[in-house]
């Protein structure tokens, strides 16, 4: 059986996208939330992603690690968007990214998920296999209510 391991932010996209990727891909899937220092007990997250049907949830608190080897280095090389504001949600994708590919070599995935508001420029997903280069993948979303 194939497992996904997803990006989950405990958000309703998320939530929704858990039992479409088991259904859709026939796939077991593995949910994963990063405490970056939002301020929000996220073990609620965990239980509402093992409710909606995944088959392991981790939390995982990168609260160092992000301040240290993300937030610091960009402050020290003046990274500013739209020349006013100091990055700040860009700079947590990487690691984001990073800690996705780490559980799916350990929980043994063959893809990685995430998901979105629908908004802005992030509409589709991306999909990769571990240990090998990324592959963009075709954006299937789930039909709207009523279709």
């Amino acid at each position: 059986m194939e497992r996904i391991v997803l990006a989950y932010s405990g958000g309703l996209d998320t939530s929704v996208a858990i039992p479409w990727l088991a259904e859709r891909y026939g796939a077991e899937v593995i949910a994963v939330t990063l405490d970056l220092g939002q301020g929000e007990n996220l073990d609620s997250a965990r239980d509402r992603a093992l409710a909606t049907g995944a088959v392991n949830a981790y939390v995982l608190d990168v609260q160092q690690e992000f301040a240290h080897d993300y937030i610091l280095p960009a402050l020290q090389a003046g990274a500013i968007y739209e020349d006013r504001y100091p990055l700040a949600t860009a700079l947590g994708r990487p690691l984001i990214a990073r800690k996705l590919v780490e559980i799916a070599h350990v929980e043994k995935a063959s893809g990685i998920a995430h998901g979105c508001t629908g908004k802005g420029n992030d509409r589709c997903g991306w999909t990769s296999r571990p240990g090998r280069s990324t592959r963009p993948s075709r954006c299937s979303p789930p039909p709207a209510s009523g279709a």
